[in-house]
């Protein structure tokens, strides 16, 4: 089929391959040049692509990024491109090293989505069975995953302190304590939490990166919180951060920060 017989999808296309490409929030006029577009048909296209969240637009600073629906498109891709079978052996090898209980979660919008469990001989009983979502603001993994996104994502996948639920009477009550504990998260490159998911229970995650440096999925191993002390639980992040860049290299990703 020769010639662009859909120029509005192809355009639409074009605008979110380039806000993918840049490393920060663009303005109108940076897509409007380097798409060489009319400057009404630019906002056109923002306008639309807002509207089914796939752009988000920062009014503040008068520019756009990807929105909410690029990410959620972006992690269905990796579900069935076959992330579960790359990250299966690794899980095992990691719950063979920590013998506890370990997982694969991707973030589906506010919710963590649990893709893999590998259950430790200890056999405790928890609650992240494969297909299970639960709040990804309560879970290590969602952390894991959330403290690596852009702040115009975060904003829009939390709004207000509304959107955190809780399941117990621990976790983060407001955007300002969510915030300090994704810092803190990125800070050290793996989330931890205690007893926000079920009391007694505590895991530690890490997440693995596609090639443009983005979060895509985050390996956990939950336990006990009366068998690890906190060197304990540096020693098992450290084993689910080994992991995860493992993952990282088999997606044929990197981190952020790191070489090209």
């Amino acid at each position: 089929m020769g010639g662009d017989q859909v120029p509005g999808a192809t355009r639409a296309l074009a605008v979110l391959r380039y806000l993918a490409s840049q490393p920060r929030p663009v303005p109108a006029s940076a897509i409007t040049r380097a798409l060489e577009l009319p400057r009404s048909t630019t906002y056109h296209l923002l306008a639309a692509l807002e509207r089914e969240r796939f752009v988000t637009r920062l009014p503040e600073e008068r520019r756009y990024a990807l929105g909410v629906a690029a990410f959620e498109i972006g992690s269905a891709y990796l579900r069935h491109a076959g992330l579960e079978r790359l990250a299966r052996p690794l899980l095992a090898t990691l719950v063979e090293q920590a013998g506890e209980t370990g997982h694969l979660g991707v973030l589906d919008g506010r919710e963590t989505l649990y893709l893999l469990e590998h259950r430790s001989p200890v056999g405790d009983v928890l609650v992240t069975d494969v297909g299970v979502r639960l709040p990804a603001h309560l879970t290590a993994s969602g952390r894991a995953l959330l403290s690596w996104l852009p702040r115009a994502q975060l904003t829009a996948l939390f709004p207000t302190s509304a959107a955190l639920s809780r399941r117990t009477d621990r976790g983060p009550g407001s955007l300002a304590a969510l915030r300090r504990l994704l810092t803190a998260d990125r800070a050290r490159g793996w989330a931890e939490e205690d007893g926000e998911v079920t009391d007694g229970f505590a895991s530690v995650a890490a997440a693995a990166f596609d090639h443009a440096a983005r979060p895509v999925a985050a390996f956990a191993v939950t336990f006990r919180d009366r068998r690890h002390d906190a060197a304990s639980r540096r020693a098992l992040a450290s084993l689910v951060s080994a992991q995860a860049a493992t993952l990282t290299s088999r997606l044929g990703g990197s981190a952020p920060g790191d070489a090209p």
